[in-house]
Formats: C-alpha cells, structure tokens, sequence
C-alpha cells in the first residue's frame, strides 16, 4: 500500500513533481510494483490528481475516504475489509526503494511475535543528522526501536566513543490486527509532538523490530531533494 497526499507540508504536490521520464508517484509505485513480492499494489490517496496519474497508466488506486493524520490511518481504511496478513506501506516519496530491503523487512514476520516493522541505514553524511527533516531511532540489541526522534539521538556525550546514527526509512510492514489497532489508539503526546506516527506504536507498548538496509536512494522531503534524486536516477548517486 503506497498512500499518497497531494498537500505535503514541506513540499506541495511533491508527487507529481516529474522526476525523469516519470513522476515521483509513478516511480514508487512502479518500483514496488516491479519487485514482485506483492499479491498487489495500490496506492491510497486524497486527489483526483494521483488517482488519474496512477490508473491512466495501468496501475491501482484507491480513493480515501475520510480525512486522515498519517498514512496508516488511511491505509487502514482501505484494507478493513481486505482478507490479508501483512500489510507493507510505502511513503510516496521514496521512489527508489528497492525489492532486497523489502524483502529482508517481510522476513521478519517469520517470527509470530513481530508485529510491526521498519527500515533503517547508517548515516554515512554526518551534516544530515542534525536536520530535522531526517528521522533518527535508537535500537536495543535485538534490533527493536527504542526511540524515534528528529533530534540528534544517540546524543554524543562521551567523545571517546563514535556512535552509530540510525536514520528512519519511511516503509512499514504491520500484521492487518496491529495497524487496525493503531487507527483505535488516539494520538499520543510524543506523536504529535515530533510529528512521527510510529512513535503511537511505541507509546501504546509496541516495538518496531528493524531492518537495517544499505541502499542509497533519495527520499524527496523538500523541493532540493529532487535535484539529488535527479542524479540518483542517472546514476549520479
């Protein structure tokens, strides 16, 4: 499930901004589609705009219905009456995910007691990891989240020692039960702190088990990213 906003924040109507050939919707949805892990893919969204660009090229979509605060909700719409087990979603803005990070994150529900989880990679350039628009998550040593921050987390008080960052990747996978569980809860104080919807799980008692992934793609947040994502895609990096 790819849900899909037209009005971000940061950046209006991101994902229909054209990134080569393609727009950043379409490629995601493209992407995911092409990994082949899927029963299906479909996009979720609040505008006729995305809807048309997704079904006018042979793709599926679904238009929410209600108005929603985070993506999950508005995925959770759309499959409480779906028969599936594991639902995977997919930012929008993540064009270039890739079909080995998605597949190490559905390998984890091999384990039953896994019901929610996520990616993460390194912070190779440290310069982003005091920028606000980059998640950051500190994990314990079975790889479960315990913090989810746009603070710098670690932070690095002992300067003997070199800490890893962690940045947040915008994909989940939940068990259907879990994620209809979350749209139940109501947003909790840290959520609506920071901004992040994971932190719900997080408030409610729930950890996120986390995969670690080494692929260097480019999340489009705001409007400079599309000129990393332009040299990503023509192999730029």
């Amino acid at each position: 499930m790819i849900p899909a906003r037209y009005a971000a924040t940061r950046f209006p109507f991101k994902l229909m901004q054209p990134l080569g050939n393609k727009t950043v919707i379409r490629h995601t949805y493209d992407n995911t589609l092409a990994t082949g892990l899927f029963d299906e893919v479909i996009v979720i969204t609040d505008s006729d705009i995305i809807f048309n660009e997704i079904v006018n090229n042979g793709g599926k979509a679904i238009m929410s219905i209600g108005h929603h605060e985070s993506g999950s909700d508005r995925i959770a719409e759309a499959v409480i009456d779906l028969d599936v087990d594991i639902i995977l979603n997919v930012q929008g803005d993540e064009p270039f995910i890739d079909k080995k990070t998605l597949s190490k994150l559905l390998t984890v529900f091999n384990n039953d007691t896994v019901q929610v989880a996520s990616v993460m990679k390194v912070f190779t350039d440290l310069t982003l990891i005091s920028n606000v628009n980059y998640v950051k998550v500190v994990v314990d040593k079975n790889m479960e989240s315990l913090l989810f921050s746009r603070s710098v987390i670690p932070f690095h008080r002992d300067q003997t020692i070199q800490p890893v960052y962690y940045e947040h990747i915008g994909v989940y996978a939940f068990r259907k039960n879990a994620l209809l569980q979350f749209t139940k809860w109501k947003m909790t104080p840290l959520e609506e702190i920071e901004k992040i919807e994971c932190l719900r799980y997080l408030e409610n008692g729930i950890k996120l088990k986390m995969v670690i992934t080494e692929h260097a793609g480019v999340k489009i947040d705001v409007p400079e990213d599309l000129e990393k994502a332009e040299k990503f895609l023509l192999g730029g990096g």
